[in-house]
């Protein structure tokens, strides 16, 4: 079933204060991944090969970059006549920008009117995973659920904000649902993706509306746990929440692993992106590289050891790079080191530069800086 009766919904900006380093300039949606990704490419391809054919794009601010990613939706087979890809740009009553998830439900209240879909499909950009929802959407309608939440088992990612996290029974229903526990130990947690009808989406957003009853888990899931039929449904297999960018240093670190980017980027269900044609990478007389990821456009003079380079990079003769990020365009000069370094885009770093972080406590260069 490739085309199903689901309509999809992806946050944008939430979560940016867990990332501020990354976010300043952009969204969450819009931050580079993985050597050639957006973190909405994940959530958004999934959508694509799970036979969701209608996808509206939440934003609020700094979105510039995103819809220059996005443009019509044509690298995800959704630039098309009827459904497709929607921006739903922030408005809302008095010309105020929303402040929770259903405030800004409510804002496209005149989006979900005009869609004809019976279930609607929500999540953020926060987790890179690569999910079946047309599983989720059989599994939804076999438990003859009124709502299906997505989990994962394992401990709390640190920093998340007011995670949630479920107690099931056998059969997968949620019998109990706490929000920010402090124990220490392994939970099913919550990682944002709920799937519900729209009619009961609508209605329990204008009961929240009604009480200035304004979060989504608590008033929505947590509060109707014994009054709906409430589902969960776990993310087995590969996948890493952003909460700090310690975590994701270590998502794309994670890449390094074969398996993991087999898992990650499976053949069968494809992450797509916005196609740059560039040329093939060159790498020059002397160089070196192990265990890397390399985008095309880029030039390699000097010595490149497990991490990660964008497109366009250009890395100076006698320059060693290891353990790094090193985003679009980045220009690197001759006889540097970098260690454990995460550089965005369009950064300048000059001959003769020593850069030196941790695992734990990544360097981080802000875009367009020069060091």
């Amino acid at each position: 079933m490739r085309s199903n009766n689901v309509l999809g919904i992806i946050f944008s900006n939430l979560h940016e204060d867990l990332i501020r380093e990354l976010t300043a300039v952009r969204t969450t949606a819009s931050v580079p991944f993985g050597g050639r990704y957006r973190m909405i490419d994940f959530p958004l391809s999934n959508m694509v090969n799970s036979g969701i054919n209608k996808v509206g794009v939440i934003t609020k601010h700094n979105y510039q970059s995103l819809m220059d990613h996005l443009g019509s939706g044509k690298s995800w087979d959704l630039s098309r006549n009827r459904k497709g890809l929607y921006i739903l740009p922030p408005f809302g009553n008095n010309d105020s920008e929303f402040s929770s998830r259903i405030e800004t439900l409510l804002a496209i209240e005149s989006f979900f009117k005009r869609s004809t879909e019976e279930y609607v499909l929500l999540t953020d950009c926060h987790t890179v995973c690569n999910i079946d929802y047309q599983d989720v959407l059989s599994k939804h309608i076999q438990n003859n659920a009124d709502i299906t939440v997505i989990y994962k088992k394992g401990l709390l990612p640190e920093k998340l904000f007011k995670p949630a996290v479920y107690e099931v029974d056998s059969t997968g229903r949620v019998t109990t649902m706490l929000i920010n526990p402090h124990n220490a130990s392994e939970y099913n947690y919550g990682i944002d993706m709920t799937l519900i009808k729209k009619d009961l989406l609508m209605e329990l957003l204008y009961e929240c509306k009604s009480r200035n009853a304004l979060d989504f888990k608590r008033d929505i899931i947590q509060s109707n746990v014994s009054k709906y039929n409430i589902f969960a449904y776990e993310l087995k297999g590969f996948s890493a929440t952003i909460t700090s960018i310690v975590s994701y240093f270590k998502a794309n670190m994670a890449l390094m692993n074969s398996n993991i980017r087999k898992e990650l980027f499976n053949s069968q269900n494809p992450i797509y992106t916005k196609v740059r044609d560039d040329m093939p990478t060159i790498y020059g007389l002397g160089s070196l590289c192990k265990n890397s990821l390399i985008a095309n456009g880029c030039i390699i003079e000097g010595n490149v050891e497990n991490s990660i380079i964008f497109r366009g990079v250009h890395i100076g003769k006698g320059t060693k790079v290891s353990n790094c990020v090193i985003m679009q365009d980045t220009q690197i000069g001759e006889n540097s080191n970098l260690s454990y370094v995460i550089s965005d885009k369009d950064v300048i770093i000059k001959n003769e530069r020593s850069l030196m972080g941790y695992s734990s406590y990544p360097v981080y260069i802000s875009k367009a800086s020069v060091v």
